[in-house]
């Protein structure tokens, strides 16, 4: 699946370079999204050396990076500077602390971690994993969220398919994890991310009963000024990604979805993680 997604990006780079001669797409906001920096063999780890060379791209070419939330104020009052991108990581992931942190310190970018919740209790694990690799603990998310350029936003509590659950349990998920993060963060919590993309009307209008300002999707693409924020558009980075490759997305290369890619989201997470009863201590 990795090789077959890294040859058809690839195609779509060379195409957006020839069609656009290597000009990129200025206009709205464009949000990426990675799910872990690390040298771990996983569809969903970008190498800390391939991260760098991305930032290292954006600083160059002067682009602000900063975290969604922050970005998604500016689209939402009209007031997008040009070269504006949101950075995003999803599930709260060590390696992020570790690999990606030191790298936006560095060059003075921001950006949001969806977390969640259930997995930082330990009450949830991440059933595509046969080994779940480390997460952040509450105590990193609180001491980060204050003191690093890391924001931290609600993915849900369980990260499940959220069109394949009720409505009572959808209506837990995204209360739920909005009330967890604020009793730890010691304040509002304004972003949910649907867990995997998925989401449908039902969850849309239950995101903005509960609270958030803006919820993200998975859909790739720009968002415009006027649009619904509770469907912001976000580009993801594989680990094939080569700088070529990232050059394209964030120049608007990648901005309509691949047939195979909802495929493959459904093959990776199913439609809910396992859940498991930590037992008293």
């Amino acid at each position: 699946m990795g090789l077959a997604r890294a040859l058809i990006s690839r195609s779509r780079s060379i195409y957006w370079s020839v069609r656009h001669s290597d000009r990129a797409d200025l206009v709205g906001l464009r949000i990426l999204f990675y799910h872990r920096v690390s040298n771990d063999h996983d569809d969903l780890a970008v190498s800390p050396k391939r991260f760098r060379e991305q930032m290292a791209y954006l600083a160059h070419e002067g682009y602000q990076v900063t975290d969604v939330a922050s970005a998604a104020e500016l689209l939402t009052k009209g007031k997008l500077p040009p070269r504006l991108i949101a950075l995003s990581f999803d599930d709260g992931y060590l390696d992020v602390a570790e690999n990606a942190l030191p790298v936006l310190a560095e060059l003075g970018f921001r950006a949001t971690v969806f977390v969640v919740t259930g997995a930082l209790d330990g009450t949830a694990t991440f059933g595509w994993y046969k080994r779940p690799p480390p997460l952040l603990s509450w105590a990193d998310v609180v001491r980060l969220d204050r003191d690093s350029p890391l924001a931290f936003e609600a993915h849900s509590v369980t990260h499940p398919n959220l069109v394949q659950v009720g409505d009572e349990e959808a209506r837990s998920e995204l209360f739920g994890s909005k009330a967890a993060l604020e009793d730890r963060l010691g304040r509002s919590v304004s972003l949910f991310c649907y867990p995997g993309g998925f989401f449908g009307p039902r969850d849309r209008a239950l995101a903005e009963s509960a609270g958030y300002r803006f919820a993200a999707s998975c859909e790739p693409g720009v968002n415009l000024p006027g649009e619904d924020p509770f469907t912001l558009r976000r580009t993801q980075i594989f680990p094939g990604d080569e700088l070529f490759d990232f050059r394209a997305k964030v120049g608007g290369g990648h901005d309509s979805p691949l047939l195979i890619r909802s495929f493959y989201r459904r093959l990776r997470y199913g439609s809910t993680v396992s859940r498991q009863r930590v037992r008293a201590r």
